[in-house]
């Protein structure tokens, strides 16, 4: 007998026989506990939906050894679910700008822009009614929101906005206020100094490197099909509204899968370098108040840092947040870094926030509401 040629005992082919079984039996409970799992939270997920009126909730949750990947179409509004694709996009809107903040500090690492140098030397001002206070302006004010600037100087999505005139509200790094006037603004001073539109730049530095072929700033060909409608408070198809100029501060497109791809490079640092990445997110000193004159006990743990939000958990530690709101579409991510989790989900829905603490508490498992929660939806009049 050729030696070589393994010798296996009648004993043996009985173990063997008896270990393969075993192993069969062991995968299939696997694939039977993930499907089981699969199951419940799809199940949740569609009970939420239907009780906020919701039509669609796309949703991505990683953690080690765990992901959950949804899209649940609400009956109501789509009786015929397989007319939606899987692949559909949605307004990612203030999620956004974590993207392009991302952009802007692999830039602070090649040492293309400096966060603190006024952004005049990089572009123009001429949009901007008051030139000396605009001339104290920073990436850095922008990026953690205290360049004291207006959310919009008029609506961004209008023919007029371009040439509209921009005035202060605040003092250039006075205080907390939410602007996404500022992102356009360093949106301008980017673009010159790459001398390129945002779109090829994200491309470059984000969409490709990362697989997200379906995000974009402008108007993909592809999205003819994969765009959905955005619905109102009152459940009326409000259009998708295509893009008319590409926007950092609320114009990027996406879906869930995608976006937890630059979610998981955005906890790990990939493509920043070790002091950037830490560096952007390290809090503020002082709490984010969304409303200055109207103090909320939700203040006190919310922290902004440079082009996303931190909230200070008694539970998870440091959790870093978006949200998005553009109206008819609602978008939300975390990062829990202790735990290396991610979740982000899209909707098309204007009632997209009102599930905030039911989706925490279903894969967080949280005893309480998120202070998060209370900072985006208990809304006062500005």
């Amino acid at each position: 007998m050729n030696k070589l040629i393994p010798y296996i005992k009648i004993t043996d082919m009985k173990l063997f026989s008896y270990l393969t079984a075993m192993a069969l039996i062991i995968s299939g409970a696997f694939v039977q506990c993930r499907s089981d799992q699969e199951n419940h939270y799809k199940a949740e997920l569609s009970q939420m939906i239907r009780e906020a009126g919701i039509p669609i909730i796309q949703i991505e949750y990683n953690a080690p050894g765990k992901h959950i990947g949804e899209m649940v179409v609400n009956s109501a509004f789509y009786p015929d679910s397989t007319s939606i694709s899987p692949n559909s996009v949605f307004q990612a809107a203030s999620l956004s700008k974590v993207v392009f903040a991302y952009i802007v500090m692999k830039m602070v690492g090649n040492g293309e822009i400096d966060l603190d140098t006024p952004l005049y030397k990089y572009t123009d001002i001429n949009r901007f009614a008051d030139t000396v206070r605009a001339k104290k302006l920073t990436a850095r004010m922008i990026l953690t929101h205290r360049s004291g600037l207006p959310d919009w100087a008029f609506s961004p999505s209008s023919d007029q906005w371009p040439e509209s005139e921009i005035r202060f509200v605040h003092e250039p790094d006075s205080c907390y206020g939410y602007s996404g006037e500022g992102f356009a603004f360093l949106q301008r001073a980017v673009e010159a100094i790459k001398g390129k539109g945002i779109q090829e730049i994200a491309q470059e530095e984000v969409f490709i490197p990362l697989d997200m072929p379906n995000t974009a700033y402008s108007w993909l060909p592809q999205y003819d099909s994969l765009a959905v409608d955005g619905y109102n408070a009152a459940g009326e198809n409000r259009g998708r509204r295509e893009t008319l100029r590409a926007n950092v501060a609320y114009t990027l497109r996406t879906n869930a899968q995608e976006y937890s791809r630059f979610l998981k490079a955005l906890m790990d640092g990939t493509g920043l370098k070790p002091e950037i990445h830490s560096m952007m997110l390290e809090p503020c000193a002082e709490y984010a108040k969304r409303y200055a004159d109207q103090p909320r006990d939700c203040d006190s743990t919310v922290y902004w840092c440079l082009g996303l939000g931190i909230e200070q958990n008694p539970v998870h530690g440091k959790m870093l947040w978006h949200w998005g709101d553009n109206g008819n579409f609602k978008a939300l991510f975390v990062i829990i870094p202790q735990t290396q989790e991610t979740l982000v989900y899209f909707t098309n829905s204007s009632h997209g926030h009102d599930i905030i603490d039911k989706i925490t508490r279903l894969f967080f498992n949280d005893p309480a509401p998120l202070a998060i929660s209370e900072w985006i939806t208990n809304e006062f009049d500005e």
